[in-house]
């Protein structure tokens, strides 16, 4: 905005300049105000901060494309348009009162600033953002600023001098929605915004180049992400905000500082919560549960420490049941205590917050519908009109004198709403509701004025009307979406979202009829226009499926059980997407119109556009009848844009949902295709169409009479009405007199519309006429409501009441049957008894008297089919009993493990039982730490080694020193001494190159040599290891023992070692466990076994003589304490015992007596004496068994027991060690925290550490780089001047002029702007290292005071020569340029490493105390380890004394120290004394070693000190003078010189010639 004119305060616009309008079609002959505004019946309650104050006693807010301004006391309205049409963002008013902005939507909006009360356009505000403005504007504390931030995509913040209509600051806030902006009230630099999921903090930074704004996103932390609708700022500069689960946030910085809740846990508000003001040190918040609270903001200010903190509000209030508050204003007057707050379920209050007892009650001024609007309908007879929204109310509206009549709640939303015609009711009071739920609810409209004219009731508003529930139906079971009467009012349709259309009969009351099943969701219903086809019904179904039904011959289809019309004629049109197919041919035909206009041209032709079919197809948005059969539908999606005419097809055997049939006609619509029509209604004499557009925008299309096929339908009228991105206009009603239309959207908004033009005056009442109260109502019960939204249908009510009638039927069916069976029973028992008295002979038996065997066989597979049915239902109760026992016995058994069982031998007394074992406890999960206590962090990563680029000097330093030379060369005229000097030049370089090599590998050289402390590191690595290895051989119980890092242990390797300890006790236990319990199931089996054995022996004892009979052995029997797991076993044996027990049946037995005597004869003697000798032996031997396996088993249990009792001593040791590492794992668990403390120190001083040595060794490397290339440049250096001196030559009388001229400083330039007044200004600096400057060789004279121009060639000199010693200047200052810039790195680079260096210091001192913290907490911590007592059982044998001498009486003093180690400790001892012995052998070689090489390194020193002498009279004899060796070989040829040669020679080789003439002539 730079260069932009201030505008003054006396600059307006016209209102009509800028306004939106009404869009006509160019040429057309249709009024601009064809319809006029008349007032707005609606309220956006769900648009945030749509409540603002402009003065004492007026409202404004957002409705669609209006701003609307409201009076409070008359309730008038004025109505204020958008400039673009786009729809209205976000509205703020001055703090003075005088001015307010609106923020509007569309292509590019613009922000308007209105002057009030003129309410002229005071300032507009250009390019904020690119689509549309948020919900939110704001002005500073001092008036002078605006903010502002637009919504996707480019979520812009501006702050606007909005007086100078300027952008003062601008930058993106956030890629996500943004509800607030608003101004710090105490820092003028500083905003705050917030929306989804965020919080951002902005300041006004004045940077280096320009202000700018920078902000801030406030972080949630641990925090769950909310929304945040509003906050409000602190004096201190905290921020406290709402949140969507209803407590406040106090942000600090950018963090969030605590939460705050109300006491014992509860949220401040239930819901959402946003502050709203600061008023006297107290915090003002409003929430979605209708309260506002009072908070001290001191108690919120001196809170500190903590994430949570709990307050109680000081006062609160409770503006209504029902209410969600979203924003709250206050009034302009000072020190006003009325606030006006928004609420979201469509109403504007007025609260007092003076919270005294004079205070005011909240009074609701106003009453709205909240949501979108679902359903609009007006009345065939007056001006009245009713509506209805998902916020349960049906309202009444008069729409002449502009106010609601009545209004009637209801459990769920309304979802579409019909006036019946005067065929139905001639007094037009009647209306048809449908819900949510499916209820259809018919309505009575009447005056109850009327209802008692001799005793009117004075407490009833004058003027106003009442709604009655008539009769409530529920015929579907989703949302009603049409309701349709029929023309002469005999049939009314219902349609939803169940796919289904129900018929009512109308009358007094609504008798259903029945339904049909459609295919997809029903959109809209329209019976016939044609008197000859009345009970043709269109439905229009969202899928984009119509359906036509006719009603003919009702009672032939009815159905006893059901409602549903199954054969009722009916025709079907499936939509198939037509709108490629026209576009290709649009095309086909703009490229035939091409080629006719360009004949002789031939281009290459593109390809067509492919036919596409959309998946899934369009929605069906609209439609009506044109003709009979032929009927227009506008579609959605991507068959947008046009009107299709379509007819059903000829062809109805297909089935619906297969049907593919595309329109014969279709009519193209302007500016459409992602603007579809939503709804379309015609007036009374079809001459004037009106459509309701997906943009919120109304269009009307005159129509010529009797134009069934809109061929008419091409110019238009358009307004823009409703919001444009939520306002869909679905609903578009005429009054009955063709003067109102009427619209209802769904951004809440409802709108009348005027056909008389203003300057007409209105003739008639100012009121519409409120429909009388029929006869008897007054004394007529209430209707029955359905309130359960889970009511049976008309339809689940018919077939459950048909279900329980042929339930009836069947039990008194099956009632009769069962008495004839019972008849026939008491026939065939007296049968049976008759049979029973007839002699045997005369019997029916029983096969006889069944008559039919298929009976019987039949009734059993009866009965198996049964049981089986019945084992099948009762499976899963059998499983659950199953799972049950299961889980039962698996929790009494589960402790099985901690029973002891006990197992007794048989014929000793000797007893042996199981260990009590419990679970061991699971090992952690987290991951264990390594077992030698504090240790190193091993993610601290090894010095980088990085690969460095070569520098640019040293790349292409080569190439620039050829380049030089080649320009050199190629301008001499003397080639053969310019390649002479070339060469010599060459082979200086390669001397002085060698001369550094040598430097460089002395230098090495001197850097390898140790010095006389060096020790050698193969010695330095043996001790290191010898210290790590070894060990400290002190013992454990000296003060200054060290435990080596290896050996240090720490509480996680204790825990370890404790687990793996008890592990091995168990495994141990388990292990004994296991036998004994396979010797109890031994025992078990030999008791079993000895049974068998016992009533073997009873069966051979009974062949036996008695005296023969021995004593069987005492049978065992398996103790409780041997088998405790039997306690919780069952059988079934067991089962029916104790089932027998508790019948109490007693069982006898007959005795058989034999009297008959046999007489036995001598050889059955002998015989019986066999037997019983076999006998005898059998008994013996299973004696001998039976004692056989019970010593055996005697025996085993005693050696177990031996074993048992070995297992306890070693198990009590081992308890004794767990004891003792017990106890040293609480001392570890003790120094845990510092351990784990220093550990972290340690950890960072090391990874800090390796940072600091990977950072030196960088820095080194750059630092030998930079010098490798300073040096190379001073080398260069020098050889340049050497160049140059062999360039001048010797006795050139131009020497001092070119060495001027080589030794000028560069001329450098600097530019700067100049912030007064832009122009630049050159300065002149002089080169580094430059004796003399430019002004300075400017100004020289010379020898006769004439002033000298170095820049110039002066007589006599060669000018090859200046333009040599011009190039050889320019490559000099670019070498000092070079170097200065290297000498600068490398300073920076040296201060660096210094910095390092010291850091590095600092790093080791404090590594060092970190160590020594560590190993003072090791040896504090052994300390403490060493004070426990331990346990350690010896034998006496195991005891044995080195020293010599008795054994003391007291053994507290001794060592005890395994024999290995000290076997060891021996060895290691001879081991020294070799090692010694060998050390001091190499210490002997070593000395002679020295000595040698010191004698021989003075005769070294001595030979160099003559070959110095040689090489000095050596240069005295060539040169006359010592000269420097390395000069010398790096010196060039000078040119003077090899002129001089050259000239030498041809001046001997004439004067031979002479000579040689001479010679001749004197010869």
């Amino acid at each position: 905005m730079e260069g932009t004119a201030e505008m003054g305060s006396e600059t307006l616009y016209e209102y009509e300049e800028l306004c939106s309008r009404a869009c006509v079609t160019p040429g057309a002959q249709i009024s601009e105000s064809l319809l006029r505004l008349r007032h707005s019946f609606g309220y956006d309650s769900g648009l945030r901060g749509n409540l603002q104050l402009l003065d004492d006693r007026t409202l404004i807010f957002i409705a669609g494309d209006l701003l609307v301004l409201l009076d409070i006391s008359t309730r008038e309205q004025r109505h204020l348009r958008s400039s673009g049409g786009g729809g209205i963002g976000a509205i703020t008013v001055h703090l003075s009162r005088k001015y307010f902005a609106v923020a509007e939507k569309g292509n590019r909006p613009s922000i308007t600033v209105y002057e009030s009360p003129s309410l002229r356009r005071y300032r507009v505000l250009r390019d904020g953002t690119e689509k549309a403005y948020s919900s939110s504007v704001d002005f500073n504390k001092d008036g002078s600023l605006l903010a502002s931030v637009g919504t996707a995509p480019d979520f812009m913040l501006t702050v606007w001098d909005w007086r100078q209509e300027q952008v003062t600051l601008r930058a993106k806030a956030i890629s996500k929605e943004v509800f607030t902006v608003r101004f710090s009230p105490h820092n003028p630099e500083r905003l705050t915004s917030s929306g989804f999921e965020h919080i951002m903090f902005w300041e006004m930074a004045d940077t280096f180049t320009e202000l700018k704004l920078q902000g801030r996103i406030g972080r949630f932390g641990a925090t769950e992400p909310t929304d945040i609708e509003g906050f409000v700022e602190l004096p201190d500069g905290t921020v406290v905000s709402g949140s969507s689960w209803g407590n406040l946030l106090l942000w600090e910085g950018s963090a969030i500082r605590m939460e705050i809740s109300r006491k014992d846990g509860q949220s401040c508000h239930q819901g959402t919560v946003q502050p709203f003001a600061l008023e006297d040190g107290h915090l003002m918040t409003c929430g979605s549960d209708g309260v506002i609270r009072v908070w001290d903001f001191d108690g919120i200010d001196i809170a500190i420490g903590g994430s949570k903190y709990e307050l109680g509000p000081v006062k609160e209030m409770a503006v209504g049941q029902n209410v969600c508050l979203c924003s709250v204003v206050r009034s302009p007057q000072p020190d006003s205590t009325m606030w006006f707050a928004q609420d979201s379920r469509g109403a504007i209050w007025r609260v007092d917050l003076s919270f005294t007892n004079t205070s005011l009650d909240p009074e609701r001024l106003f009453s709205f519908h909240a949501g979108a609007i679902q359903g609009l309908d007006v009345s065939e007879t007056s001006h009245l009109m009713a509506t209805t929204s998902p916020d349960c109310s049906v309202r009444v509206f008069d729409f002449l004198s502009s106010r609601e009549l009545a209004s009637i709640y209801f459990n769920q939303g309304g979802t579409v709403i019909n006036w019946a015609p005067t065929s139905v009711d001639q007094s037009g009071g009647l209306l048809v509701t449908g819900f949510e739920d499916g209820v259809v609810r018919v309505l009575e409209l009447y005056d109850p004025q009327k209802l008692d004219l001799d005793n009117p009731n004075p407490n009833r508003h004058k003027g106003g009307a009442e709604l009655r529930l008539k009769q409530a139906l529920k015929p579907h079971s989703g949302p009603v979406t049409a309701a349709a009467f029929k023309h002469d009012g005999v049939f009314l349709a219902t349609g939803s979202l169940d796919a289904a259309v129900f018929f009512f009969s109308v009358g007094e009351t609504y008798e259903p009829i029945g339904f049909v099943r459609v295919p997809g969701p029903v959109q809209a219903l329209e019976w016939s226009p044609d008197p000859e086809s009345e009970d043709k019904l269109l439905i229009m179904c969202k899928s984009g499926h119509v359906v036509e039904v006719q009603l003919v011959d009702l009672e032939a289809h009815f159905l006893a059980d059901t409602f549903q019309l199954l054969r009722l004629p009916s025709r079907s049109f499936r939509f198939r997407s037509i709108k490629s197919q026209i576009k290709r041919e649009e095309e086909t035909a703009r490229r035939q119109a091409l080629k006719e206009a360009k004949e002789n041209e031939v281009e290459d032709e593109e390809e067509l556009p492919s036919i596409h079919i959309p998946d899934p197809p369009s929605p069906l948005c609209c439609g009506f009848y044109s003709q009979s059969d032929h009927f227009w539908l506008s579609m959605g999606g991507f068959d947008s844009g046009y009107l299709y005419h379509c007819k059903f097809s000829e062809n109805q055997d297909q089935d619906p949902n297969q049907r593919q049939d595309e329109p014969f006609h279709f009519l193209p619509i302007h500016n459409a295709d992602q603007d579809p029509i939503l709804c379309a209604t015609f007036s009374s004499d079809r001459q004037m169409l009106f459509c309701g557009m997906h943009s919120g925008a109304i269009r009307v299309y005159p129509l010529q009479p009797g134009d069934h096929g809109l061929a008419s339908m091409q110019a238009h009228w358009t307004l823009s009405l409703h919001d444009n991105q939520h306002g869909h206009l679905h609903h578009v009603r005429r009054s009955y007199d063709d003067k109102f239309v009427l619209t209802a959207g769904n951004d809440g908004n409802i709108f009348s519309l005027s056909t008389v033009p203003p300057e007409e005056p209105q003739k008639g009442r100012l009121t519409a006429t409120i429909p009388s109260p029929r006869v008897g109502l007054e004394g007529e019960k209430a209707a029955m409501d359905i309130e359960d939204p889970a009511a049976n249908t008309i339809e689940t009510e018919k077939q459950k009441k048909h279900e329980d009638q042929l339930n009836q039927d069947i039990r008194l069916r099956m009632e009769t049957k069962r008495r004839a069976i019972a008849e026939l029973r008491v026939k065939f028992e007296e049968l049976l008894k008759q049979n029973e008295a007839l002699p045997e002979h005369f019997r029916l038996t029983p096969s006889e008297l069944q008559i039919d065997p298929c009976f019987s066989d039949q009734a059993e597979k009866l009965k198996v089919q049964k049981v089986m049915e019945v084992r099948k239902q009762m499976q899963w109760e059998q499983e659950r009993c199953d799972v049950g026992l299961r889980k039962i016995q698996e929790y009494f058994r589960g402790t099985f493990g901690d029973r002891v069982v006990s197992v007794v031998a048989i014929h000793t007394n000797h007893k042996i039982s199981t260990y009590c074992l419990s679970e061991l406890a699971k090992a952690p999960t987290q991951p264990q730490r390594s077992h030698s206590g504090l240790h190193v962090d091993p993610t601290i990563a090894p010095p980088r080694k990085e690969s460095r680029p070569q520098p640019e000097d040293v790349v292409s330093s080569t190439s620039e020193d050829e380049g030089m030379m080649l320009q050199l060369r190629a301008k001499k005229k003397e080639n053969q001494q310019a390649e002479r000097a070339r060469k010599a030049g060459e082979k200086a370089e390669q001397a002085r190159a060698a001369i550094e090599k040598r430097k460089k590998d002395w230098a090495q050289l001197y850097a390898e040599k140790p010095g006389d402390d060096c020790e050698d590191p193969k010695d330095v690595q043996a001790v290191q290891e010898a210290k790590e290895n070894l060990g400290d051989l002190k013992l454990k119980s000296d003060k200054d023992f060290t435990v080596p890092k290896h050996l240090r242990m720490n509480a996680e390797t204790m825990e370890a070692r404790l687990r793996s300890l008890e592990e091995k006790i168990h495994q141990e236990q388990t292990r004994m466990n296991k036998r004994i319990l396979a010797l109890r199931d031994a025992k078990v089996c030999l008791v079993s076994q000895l049974l068998d054995q016992g009533e073997q022996l009873q069966k051979i004892q009974q062949g036996l003589a008695p005296h023969l009979h021995r004593p069987p052995p005492a049978l065992p029997v398996m103790l409780p304490e041997e088998t405790p797991e039997k306690k919780v076993q069952h059988s079934d044996d067991a089962l029916e015992r104790y089932r027998s027990l508790r019948e109490q049946r007693a069982w006898t037995k007959g005795d058989l007596t034999m009297e008959e005597e046999e007489q036995i004869t001598n050889r059955e003697e002998e015989v019986l004496k066999d037997v019983e000798l076999t006998l005898q032996d059998q008994q013996d031997s299973l004696l001998e068994q039976m004692e056989s396996s019970i010593c055996q088993f005697d025996a085993e249990l005693q050696v177990l027991h031996l074993e048992k009792l070995e297992l306890d001593c070693e198990l009590k040791q081992a308890e004794l060690r767990r004891l003792t590492v017990y106890q040293e794992l609480l001392i570890h668990k003790e120094f845990k925290e510092r351990e784990e403390s220093l550990q972290e120190k340690l950890n960072q001083c090391n990874k800090e550490e390796s940072f600091l040595k990977r950072r030196l060794e960088e820095r080194n490397k750059d630092l030998e780089l930079k010098q490798a290339e300073g040096a190379r440049l001073q080398g260069k250096q020098k050889a340049l001047l050497a160049a140059f001196q062999g360039l001048l030559g010797e006795d050139n009388e131009f020497e001092k002029f070119l060495t001027k001229v080589f030794e000028m400083k560069a001329e450098k330039v600097k530019k700067r702007k100049d912030t007064g007044d832009g122009e630049r200004r050159n300065t002149r600096e002089g080169g580094a290292g430059s004796a003399h400057s430019d002004e300075d060789y400017d100004s020289d004279l010379d020898e006769e005071g004439a002033a000298v121009d170095y820049k110039v060639c002066p007589p006599g000199c060669d000018p090859d020569l200046f333009q040599d010693t011009e190039r050889l200047r320019q490559r000099r200052l670019q070498l000092e340029e070079r170097l200065e810039k290297k000498e600068k790195d490398i300073k920076i680079l040296e201060r660096d490493e210094n910095y390092l260096h010291t850091k590095e210091n600092v790093m080791k001192t404090n590594l060092e105390a970190v160590e020594q913290d560590v190993d003072s907490t090791v040896r504090e911590k052994q300390l403490k380890m060493n004070a426990l007592d331990v346990v350690a059982p010896l034998r006496q044998q195991q005891i044995e004394f080195v020293a010599d001498g008795p054994p003391p009486s007291d053994l507290a003093p001794a060592l005890v120290l395994n024999r290995e180690e000290l076997r060891r400790l021996q060895e290691r001892i001879e081991r020294f004394e070799v090692e010694k012995n060998q050390q001091e052998v190499l210490l002997t070689q070593a000395r002679k070693e020295h000595v040698k090489l010191f004698h021989d390194g003075k005769d070294k020193s001595a030979k160099i000190e003559e070959l110095e002498k040689e090489c000095n009279q050596l240069m005295m004899t060539k040169f006359g003078r010592l000269v420097d060796l390395e000069v010398l070989l790096t010196m060039k040829r000078s040119r003077t010189v090899e002129k001089l040669k050259q000239k030498k020679l041809l001046s001997e080789a004439e004067h031979l010639k002479n000579v040689h003439r001479w010679k001749c002539v004197s010869v």
